[in-house]
């Protein structure tokens, strides 16, 4: 026998997820009524979605501004999507503005380790060799590839924990929020480039 599922139930669960309105019902059925077991069925199926989606095109979008402390630091992002319908939507300008306020705060350098030159990480890499002499040597290789790998998280926006997660106990990195909202918007998304502006600098 199948559940009920009350159409204020389903409304709570679309909002809360932006998944459609006939997946918000399915998924409620098969949850048996529980929002919170539905809403991690949906997410699991959106991120698997997003995964599919990833290599579609996306080409529209918005450039957002943030300005922080006082006028003494900027911040200009694009993301793109796949529609101007999505573009328009409140998540999406709500993710684009969480994004410009995350870089004025944190100060990432790339977009991703694909954007760092080969350069920088062998320059970086030659100062944690150097440092890591004291190391025993066999343990020395693997001491130096985590300060790296830990370095470059720290300067490459979608490796950095998203700001407004600090303090979470499974705060989320950037990279996990855009799939997140991908997932919700049912859209590929990208954060395709940033300029971080500091007075004086």
């Amino acid at each position: 026998m199948s559940t009920t599922i009350p159409a204020k139930l389903v409304k709570e669960l679309r909002e809360k997820t932006g998944a459609g309105m006939m997946d918000c019902k399915k998924a409620l059925e098969e949850a048996g009524g529980d929002i919170d077991e539905a809403t991690k069925s949906l997410r699991t199926k959106g991120l698997a979605d997003a995964a599919k989606r990833a290599g579609r095109a996306a080409n529209e979008g918005a450039v957002d501004s943030y300005i922080h402390a006082g006028g003494r630091v900027g911040v200009l992002v694009e993301i793109n999507c796949e529609t101007d319908f999505v573009a328009r939507t409140d998540q999406f300008k709500a993710f684009v503005h969480d994004v410009a306020l995350h870089i004025a705060a944190l100060k990432p350098r790339f977009v991703s380790r694909d954007e760092v030159p080969e350069e920088y990480i062998a320059n970086e890499r030659s100062i944690y060799t150097a440092q890591a002499e004291d190391i025993p040597e066999h343990a020395r290789e693997r001491a130096v590839e985590g300060k790296l790998a830990k370095h470059l998280a720290s300067i490459c926006l979608l490796d950095q924990e998203f700001v407004r997660d600090q303090g979470e106990k499974k705060p989320r990195t950037v990279e996990a929020l855009r799939a997140e909202v991908a997932a919700g918007l049912g859209e590929n998304l990208t954060i395709r480039r940033f300029s971080l502006f500091e007075l004086g600098q």
